[in-house]
């Protein structure tokens, strides 16, 4: 393996914003600097919510420029990461037709239960190991069946591959983001076709299968010229699906290990060697998505900081500092919610629907934002013990250690509850951890970096970790456990 440290730009596109990373890795540092960031705000039209898709290309073109800035005009490669399920859809020609579908769209409302109809909720499980969520890929592509632009399209492209398209006119569908489509088979990691073939969905509509670590193309002479970049710049493909990203760089020692990543979703889970597609793990809504070099992100998906998000938003924006300070001296577990209700999904008024499913539940309605903020913090730190508390009885994978990455890492509030929760020791960081793994893979490819294990221990030796001992015991998050299960 090379010595010589090399620099890459990560491109991490998160559900509210983009940006492009430049990481210099080598087999003794890893370092990682924000070269650009840019919003990543969906618009409604009236035919619904929509990706502004050009906005992103665009802001990722300044990226690069930005980074090759850093970079005195050469980066070795480029990887793109993003949030997984939605895509865009192109016509003979290559073009794109129209902005790709936001998840949250109401486009798949009961599309799920249609689904069922010919394949079964526990067969379709069986088969692809991926949990109930209404905006699954195969559920968009199922409501999209009589549309003029499905009609139209020639091809079907996951977001990070639409975007390394752009860049390089070569088109693949990476293999851990195609696992969220609901259209993959974790057991033999390739399409599931028996499910397709049911279902009526074209899987020739998909270009050929990417693994991380894969060639992508290379930049094209016009975007070398819009970002000043020296050619030839490589695209790698790496864990293409952020929290495959992340989850790779979980700086983790052995296999004892539970994670989440935290952000606008918390996901929550082990890493397998092997799904886990039985009829008790599809009833607790657990999903099998697939990781780096053969592994198995057995996780659940809790609806994340988005509630605090969404909660910020309509207080108008306050110092989050001084209500995180404010929320610690509310009272415990005075009330919470189960931040995985489907009830949450869609955007706007979440104080008040908060405040309805504490009344619903004869718990005290919060009457502050700080009240309300310590209610969705105890509520998302009691999902989090659930989620590692059932992922170990079902995969019979028992663990030691918590290790919190992504955005939560920098609320310690949420930290230490979460370990207080779980009654166990909770390792917060990387705060950048899909950013790192989108580097790692790079490294990886480009010869900069070692296999899985040498990777994390990269991350050790390199990153600022901080460690949560739990505190009080778990009783009283199992009484607060209790009180959602009676709702």
């Amino acid at each position: 393996m090379s010595a010589r440290v090399k620099s890459y730009a990560a491109v991490d596109l998160g559900a509210s914003s983009g940006r492009v990373m430049v990481g210099r890795a080598g087999p003794d540092t890893l370092e990682l600097a924000e070269a650009h960031r840019f919003p990543n705000r969906p618009v409604r039209v009236p035919e619904g919510l929509r990706w502004d898709v050009l906005a992103l290309y665009a802001g990722v073109l300044d990226g690069l420029r930005a980074a090759g800035s850093r970079c005195g005009g050469r980066i070795d490669s480029v990887g793109i990461d993003s949030w997984a399920v939605d895509y865009g859809l192109l016509d003979a020609d290559g073009a794109l037709l129209g902005n790709p579908v936001h998840y949250r769209d109401g486009r798949t409302e009961g599309v799920a239960e249609k689904v069922w109809t010919t394949v079964p909720a526990e067969e379709l499980y069986a088969a692809t190991g991926l949990q109930y969520a209404p905006f699954n890929t195969l559920y968009q592509l199922t409501a999209a069946r009589s549309t003029a632009q499905l009609a139209q399209a020639r091809r079907v492209l996951l977001m990070p591959d639409l975007l390394a398209y752009w860049l390089t006119g070569e088109q693949g569908t990476e293999l851990t983001n195609a696992s969220t489509t609901q259209l993959i088979d974790p057991r033999t990691r390739d399409w599931a076709r028996g499910v397709a073939e049911r279902l009526g969905v074209d899987l020739g509509l998909f270009p050929p299968l990417r693994h991380p670590g894969d060639p992508a193309g290379l930049l094209r002479a016009e975007v070398l010229e819009e970002t000043g970049l020296a050619g030839p710049v490589p695209v790698t493909a790496v864990a293409s699906h952020d929290t495959a990203s992340a989850v790779a760089a979980v700086p983790a020692a052995g296999e004892r290990f539970a994670y989440i990543c935290t952000g606008t979703w918390s996901l929550a889970g082990l890493e397998l060697a092997a799904p886990v597609l039985t009829e008790e793990s599809r009833a607790a809504n657990f999903t099998n998505e697939l990781g780096l070099d053969g592994t198995v992100r057995y996780l659940r998906n809790i609806m994340g900081l988005w509630l605090l998000q969404e909660c910020v938003r309509a207080w108008g924006d306050p110092d989050l500092g001084g209500l995180l300070r404010e929320a610690a001296k509310v009272p415990a577990l005075r009330s919470v919610v189960d931040a995985g209700d489907a009830a949450f999904l869609a955007p706007g008024r979440m104080p008040e629907r908060i405040a309805q499913a504490c009344r619903a539940s004869g718990q005290p309605v919060p009457g502050s934002p700080a009240e309300t903020t310590r209610c969705i913090l105890d509520s998302l730190a009691l999902a989090h013990r659930r989620a590692v508390e059932d992922a170990q009885r079902l995969a019979g994978h028992p663990v030691d250690v918590v290790h919190i990455v992504g955005g939560g890492t920098r609320n310690a509030l949420l930290c230490q509850l979460t370990a207080d929760a779980c009654g166990l020791p909770v390792v917060a960081g990387p705060t950048e951890a899909a950013a790192l793994g989108n580097v790692l893979v790079q490294a990886r490819a480009h010869g900069t970096a070692g296999d899985l294990a040498g990777m994390r221990e990269l991350l050790v030796r390199t990153q600022p970790l901080t460690r949560y001992a739990p505190r009080g015991g778990t009783a009283r998050w199992r009484a607060a456990e209790a009180r959602l299960a009676d709702r």
